[in-house]
């Protein structure tokens, strides 16, 4: 058999990789070099400038002066889905593949954004500190007054609709919503009717729907794409959901949002920039509306289940790459 004996580059947390390693020939055959996500240009070509591979972390930065002194370089692998922080031009300029994990961290994703849209109509998280400071019987009689609208009575209207939109749409089936979507190109009626979903173009969903759930990749068309404009349009009950990434909320128009009751709140497992600092505008609510936004530390998709599956499937990626094969789920233009 073919021996590697290739150096990696490992942008990313070393105790993570070691645990979710799979057990496959390409391991034995490698050396791994580690640096944090925030590594600079400097170190990363100190320590791997030879690297044939390069495994990042999908919040991690990777310029194009690196993708350019790396003279072996052959495959950048994203643990997970995002790849926006990759210079992506620079390395189809020299012919890097760059891939991600599609469809790996789906079902993870979608059980993230149910629980979001559950916690809001719930009020979960007011709910819980209100039983530990003593007041369970006010908070309990002042949501029977004020109403509780149940999943199921609520019109749901998804932005994109990929891998994690599809799983979102499978598991809010029971819940008897009504669903809706919006993708810039209409998915065949086959699959419509299969996820019985309906499409709305962009302007219509926000205006028809009482919870907004982000599912596309960060663009340059859909970075800040939830703006001023966009959540005027929005009724004033109604919710986001964000699980994709924070760079498509415009964080200042969302604020004013909510204090000016334009809508009612959002549910947020990521918000740009990250790390979430606590100077973020959309930390510092005015208390009157501080539980209006119900946050989660972008955990959607690193649940245990994903992460097997992902490091198998990208391990495999990089092997089919410096075995001179053509790798899965290049997002680069190859």
């Amino acid at each position: 058999m073919e021996e590697y004996n290739m150096k990696i580059l490992i942008m990313g947390n070393k105790d993570r990789y070691k645990k979710y390693m799979p057990d496959i020939d390409i391991i034995k055959d490698i050396t791994m070099v580690f640096c944090p996500r925030d590594a600079s240009d400097e170190e990363l070509l100190q320590v791997a400038s030879d690297a044939e591979a390069i495994a990042i972390d999908p919040t991690a930065k990777l310029s194009g002066n690196v993708i350019r002194k790396m003279a072996n370089l052959r495959i950048i692998q994203s643990e997970g889905v995002g790849y926006n922080g990759i210079d992506c031009e620079a390395a189809r300029e020299r012919g890097i593949y760059v891939c991600n994990s599609k469809g790996a961290n789906a079902a993870a994703v979608a059980e993230q954004t149910v629980l979001l849209m559950l916690a809001l109509l719930r009020k979960i998280t007011v709910g819980d500190r209100t039983v530990r400071e003593g007041n369970q019987i006010h908070m309990k009689e002042q949501m029977m007054i004020e109403g509780i609208t149940e999943l199921s009575d609520c019109k749901v209207g998804l932005i994109g609709f990929g891998d994690i939109a599809m799983a979102t749409a499978k598991r809010l089936e029971p819940f008897e919503c009504q669903l809706y979507y919006y993708s810039r190109t209409r998915k065949a009626l086959d699959v419509e009717e299969e996820y019985k979903v309906s499409y709305m173009d962009l302007e219509e969903l926000a205006g028809t729907c009482d919870i907004i759930s982000i599912h596309c990749p960060v663009t340059p068309e859909t970075t800040g794409m939830i703006n001023k404009e966009f959540l005027s349009k929005m009724k004033a009950s109604a919710y986001i959901v964000n699980t994709a990434r924070g760079e498509i909320v415009d964080n200042e128009a969302l604020y004013h949002a909510i204090v000016s009751e334009q809508i009612q709140g959002a549910g947020l497992d990521t918000v740009a920039p990250i790390p979430v600092t606590l100077d973020n505008i959309l930390l510092n609510l005015p208390e009157k509306y501080a539980d209006r936004i119900i946050f989660s530390p972008h955990i959607g998709g690193v649940t245990t289940s994903f992460f097997y599956r992902a490091h198998k499937k990208n391990w495999l990626n990089i092997d089919a790459a410096l075995k001179g094969q053509r790798p899965s789920n290049i997002v680069n233009g190859l």
